[in-house]
């Protein structure tokens, strides 16, 4: 629908009262007007590119569409109140007729001092289905058809997903009822390792999908489940591609043969793509940078996107930016003080690789501090914009803008 939205200004659980019903933050805007960098187009290239918006689903693979507290310092307090504020407005407005929602179960700190417990978890799927079930204009999305009805009617299909399945423990069944709560995409772990499999952030790269892992693929298949491998290391990927008899993808990420940042090496890329996956080429953070561009913005993400389509095949490609509502890179540095200064029991382990750019930033250039072009889900729309620039066909760019996501989504969703 593009434009045409059905938006009746709902707020976040507006049926409450702030400091009241729930501790009040001071939130910051969804969007910082100086931050916003649209791809510049032709006077034929903006009509192409409303027409193609209105005429295409538009499909977000990974995002986290909520709202942040005005001073950053204050995140990690956010979710230990087990409530995150949607940013409904901001979407009406995104150009999105379908968006994956991460929420936040790995900060979710209701319980324990990690997340990612079932009950912290039950408690924030809960909390958002009850804002969503008193608003009209997102809907709970659980099968493809719910995002072509959503696209039809001027609505925003809203998937909840999981980005690790630490939370189900040793409890397969725990799968189904995940399921029956309305969650459709879940991910084996979360950089670290868990009863599944092996984590991307580990120093040993060797641990594959776990006898537990491989039972827990079987019933997210057996229920319907999209399996996402979005942070598994790559060996878990691969043995997790082979055991699943449905295809699977990785939400967000970006080469690593050309990229730093959050990436996935060229044999998962093509493991993927051989067995009817896709790869939603992501960001976050300071996003994908790469040695042409080697600070995070839309040309760098393109750059990874034009690569992939490369290795993969355009059929085999979506997108996945994992930005949010704020400042992305602050909200990363309030979390990791907020672990080296709280008790969270974390240590610098020797042998870690050192954070880093990776690649030089050439004299007289300088990082603005946000991934310029990409830095919020609003931005999404953006990389339609990049592509028309670059001479893709409207045909290629419905395929990577929706296409191929909704065609997994048919083949996995009940």
């Amino acid at each position: 629908m593009g434009r045409n939205k059905k938006y009746n200004n709902y707020r976040a659980y507006q049926y409450l009262q702030p400091g009241i019903d729930y501790k009040e933050f001071k939130m910051r805007r969804a969007t910082i007007p100086e931050w916003e960098h649209p791809v510049p187009l032709s006077k034929a290239e903006e009509d192409r590119f409303e027409q193609f918006v209105e005429k295409n689903i538009i499909i977000d693979l990974h995002e986290h569409p909520c709202l942040y507290p005005e001073d950053l310092n204050d995140s990690p307090e956010l979710p230990k109140e087990g409530r995150q504020f949607m940013a409904h407005e901001a979407l009406s407005t995104s150009r999105l007729d379908c968006v994956f929602d991460n929420m936040l179960d790995g900060r979710c700190t209701i319980n324990t001092k990690h997340g990612w417990d079932w009950m912290s978890t039950l408690h924030d799927l809960g909390q958002r289905l009850c804002d969503i079930a008193h608003q009209d204009f997102v809907i709970h999305c659980k099968r493809a058809s719910d995002i072509h009805d959503a696209f039809n009617n001027g609505k925003l299909a809203w998937v909840a997903a999981l980005e690790s399945a630490s939370c189900i423990e040793n409890e397969v069944d725990r799968i189904d009822i995940l399921f029956g709560l309305g969650v459709r995409s879940l991910g084996i772990c979360y950089s670290e390792n868990n009863m599944l499999g092996g984590g991307m952030g580990e120093i040993n790269q060797d641990v594959g999908l776990s006898d537990f892992g491989y039972d827990a693929v079987v019933r997210m298949n057996k229920v319907g489940m999209l399996i996402d491998v979005g942070h598994t290391s790559d060996r878990t990927t691969l043995e997790t591609i082979e055991s699943s008899k449905d295809p699977i993808y990785n939400s967000h990420s970006g080469p690593a043969a050309i990229a730093i940042g959050h990436t996935t090496g060229d044999e998962v890329l093509h493991a993927l793509a051989e067995h009817d996956g896709i790869l939603g080429v992501g960001g976050a953070g300071m996003g994908l940078r790469t040695k042409n561009h080697p600070i995070g913005s839309i040309d760098s993400y393109g750059e990874c996107l034009e690569y992939c389509i490369k290795v993969m095949g355009i059929d085999h490609v979506g997108c996945g930016p994992d930005s949010l509502y704020g400042d992305h890179i602050a909200h990363y540095a309030a979390f990791r003080r907020r672990m080296k200064t709280d008790g969270y029991g974390h240590y610098e382990r020797p042998g870690r690789k050192p954070r880093g750019r990776g690649f030089p930033i050439p004299e007289g250039m300088k990082d603005p501090g946000y991934v310029k072009g990409l830095e919020n889900p609003n931005d999404f729309i953006n990389i339609a914009r990049w592509m028309i620039k670059h001479g893709y066909s409207d045909d290629e760019i419905a395929k990577v803008m929706g296409k191929n996501a909704l065609k997994l989504f048919e083949k996995v969703w009940y």
